[in-house]
């Protein structure tokens, strides 16, 4: 009898889930519609992998650890941006229709595969960390204080699920080249955090960079990012308005204006 139970209760542990997922190209495309079994325990990529296996060898999926640290299985659910090798079938109720379609923020290269390089072409718009002119390699000191604070920053995956949901990405093309988006905007803020950046000696102000180069401004700070960060990083609370707010700061502060006009003079 305990055999037949266990037996009954891995039966009803699968069911059929119905699938909606997007197929296409660069050219255009739509929805098709699958049913494929589901199993305790899985994820919506090892849904996915299945539908590959049986039913359409020829979907196209980025994926690389399946651990929710590479950040490549980006794409959406239902129209949320999310991973999908962390986003649970027990989510779901067994008679949902879940629907994949790919990031809508970049072009699309074929089904759930995104062509990304937008994010990489502004990484390398940002200066990288400047070291201080009178330290070798080896000579840094940084206080932990200062270490936590960008610490936090250094967890991001680079899965660009912040850039997708960000609404002057998302809705607005024409302000992609004047906007970084929150993620670079972050690593902007945790270089400008660092202790030990002579970027200001070299000529670089990190914080007007921002906001002149990089669309600081065009942040409305509606935390949209934060929501679906996967490595639950506070980039709006954390990068976002301390940058803007030493922006500011650095812009309008009539003290921070005569001190840049004192040392103009010398």
């Amino acid at each position: 009898m305990t055999t037949s139970g266990a037996a009954n209760s891995a039966v009803s542990s699968s069911y059929d889930a119905h699938f909606r997922v997007w197929r296409g190209d660069a050219e255009g495309g739509g929805l098709d519609d699958y049913t494929v079994e589901v199993n305790e325990g899985e994820v919506v990529l090892d849904i996915i992998h299945r539908l590959q296996a049986t039913q359409t060898p020829d979907l196209a999926v980025r994926w690389n650890c399946k651990a929710g640290k590479c950040g490549s299985c980006s794409a959406e659910i239902n129209g949320h941006p999310r991973l999908l090798c962390m986003t649970r079938m027990s989510v779901f109720s067994r008679e949902d229709t879940i629907t994949v379609t790919p990031l809508r923020a970049f072009p699309v290269v074929r089904d759930l595969v995104t062509d990304v390089s937008f994010n990489y072409t502004k990484a390398r718009e940002i200066p990288s960390f400047v070291p201080p002119a009178d330290l070798g390699p080896g000579e840094y000191r940084m206080q932990q204080e200062d270490v936590g604070r960008s610490q936090e920053f250094r967890k991001c995956i680079e899965c660009f699920l912040c850039q997708d949901t960000c609404h002057v990405v998302r809705d607005h093309e024409e302000n992609k080249e004047a906007f970084a988006g929150p993620r670079y905007l972050m690593r902007i803020a945790e270089l400008d955090m660092h202790p030990l950046d002579a970027a200001e000696e070299q000529g670089l102000d990190r914080k007007t960079s921002a906001q002149e180069e990089h669309g600081l401004g065009y942040c409305n700070i509606t935390k949209c990012c934060t929501e679906v960060c996967p490595e639950g990083i506070k980039i709006t609370d954390n990068a976002l308005i301390p940058l803007k707010e030493r922006a500011v700061d650095r812009k309008y502060d009539p003290l921070v204006w005569l001190g840049n006009k004192i040392r103009r003079r010398e």
